[in-house]
């Protein structure tokens, strides 16, 4: 087989890529920095859509303006924009687990087309999709086209991320840098934070752990930690800092001996850099690095997460702030549940005590009407505040109050107390 003579032959114009769409066809494209935005720009032009739809993930850039007769717009994870767009009704969202985005995919969407942005081909004519293999590397098997969008900017990486040029409908080029994670402030308080999760965390553990400025102050407290694997969905850049001070061997990864195993990455061009050919890193699609059978066989598996409010029965809000959708649920539920299945394990999800300049409580009795429970009380382990670590697994109602009430913020506590003893969960 002649690669480049292949690739030369699906190579085209962004209109004559757009074309294999067709009406009624499902476009599902990857999350974050995989995502093909000038693929996705074109379908405002592209004149063969009617009844289509488009599944995207957390997003990066602006909404793609189409009439919705035309294309649904469906998200499973909110960026930005599309708060905003789902607020002025203009997108949907999909609730999920993020490990069962592979099977909603399989099962409720038709036509499938797969777009993705890629490295550029290697001598076997394959093309790897870099910082990403989530749920769409699950759709190429079956898809009815996939259309590339090739960029050198995009990192090779190892794992089950890989399309073969054989299999591609088109492709296109652009050249353009991957979009990239803003740089986030620690703040003291997440500096707090990060210490008491630190001493949660003991030599030898695998760690998941995101994104954000919680989890940056995590891991800052972990450089002197020795032996850690690390199997995540996403890899944050401050990971980098782990395997330049020895901590991270990845020599009890059940998923990958030796290796750091996710689905994504988010960072700077650090990070990009640092997994470019990096034989230690390994990406699965999300169906096995969330799949809470095989995470809960894991020993010693610590897996952090993000809050927004907590309420007396344990009930974890990680989507909605003031009534208003901003995220969703993502992998949380799948971490949480595996953390609570596996061997001498430690579910942590972290939150600020209060927010708005202390005029808020992230500690509430109980949550409002129509807020989503992301972890429920049953999953529930550690709650971690800058006022200190509350662990709710295997505590009784009013003793799960008390602990909460102990770490929130001072300012809140009174009232908390009040509450707490009109619904009797105090006496």
């Amino acid at each position: 087989m002649d690669l480049q003579k292949l690739y030369n032959e699906k190579l085209c114009s962004i209109e004559e890529a757009v074309s294999f769409i067709q009406p009624g066809d499902d476009i599902i494209t990857p999350i974050l920095a995989g995502e093909p935005y000038k693929l996705m720009k074109q379908l405002e032009s592209h004149e063969g859509l009617s009844g289509n739809r488009l599944i995207q993930m957390f997003s990066t850039r602006d909404v793609i303006d189409v009439e919705p007769e035309k294309l649904q717009i469906i998200s499973t994870f909110l960026g930005a924009s599309e708060r905003k767009a789902f607020k002025e009704g203009k997108i949907d969202i999909l609730p999920n687990h993020f490990s069962d985005m592979p099977k909603l995919l399989n099962q409720f969407t038709n036509n499938q087309v797969a777009m993705a942005v890629v490295s550029p081909m290697d001598d076997e004519g394959y093309f790897s999709m870099g910082t990403n293999c989530d749920y769409v590397a699950t759709v190429f098997p079956y898809a009815k086209n996939i259309i590339l969008e090739v960029n050198e900017h995009m990192p090779r990486t190892y794992g089950e991320n890989r399309v073969h040029i054989s299999d591609v409908s088109a492709l296109i080029e652009n050249h353009e840098p991957i979009p990239a994670s803003p740089d986030l402030r620690v703040s003291e308080k997440d500096r707090i934070i990060g210490e008491y999760v630190a001493e949660l965390i003991e030599d030898g553990d695998t760690i998941q752990i995101g994104f954000g400025s919680i989890p940056n102050a995590i891991i800052e407290q972990l450089t002197s930690h020795r032996n850690l694997s690390v199997h995540t969905e996403m890899i944050p850049e401050k990971i980098i800092d782990l395997y330049e001070a020895g901590a991270i061997t990845n020599e009890n990864n059940l998923f990958k001996k030796g290796k750091l195993t996710a689905t994504f990455a988010f960072g700077s061009q650090r990070l990009y850099d640092f997994i470019h050919e990096n034989e230690d890193i390994y990406m699965l699609p999300v169906n096995k690095t969330n799949n809470v059978v095989d995470l809960s066989k894991m020993k010693n598996l610590v897996t952090v997460n993000a809050a927004v409010e907590v309420d007396f029965l344990g009930q974890v809000n990680s989507e909605m702030i003031g009534g208003t959708y901003w995220s969703s649920s993502g992998g949380q539920a799948d971490f949480q549940i595996a953390s609570h299945l596996a061997e001498n394990s430690k579910g942590i999800l972290t939150l600020h005590s209060s927010v708005k300049k202390d005029t808020i409580s992230k500690i509430v009795p109980t949550l409002l009407p129509g807020t989503p429970v992301t972890t429920s009380k049953n999953d529930v382990d550690y709650i971690v505040t800058e006022y200190g670590v509350a662990r709710l697994r295997g505590k009784t109602i009013r003793e799960r109050t008390k602990e909460l009430i102990r770490i929130a913020h001072p300012k809140f506590r009174e009232e908390l107390e009040f509450e707490a003893k009109k619904m009797g969960y105090l006496v």
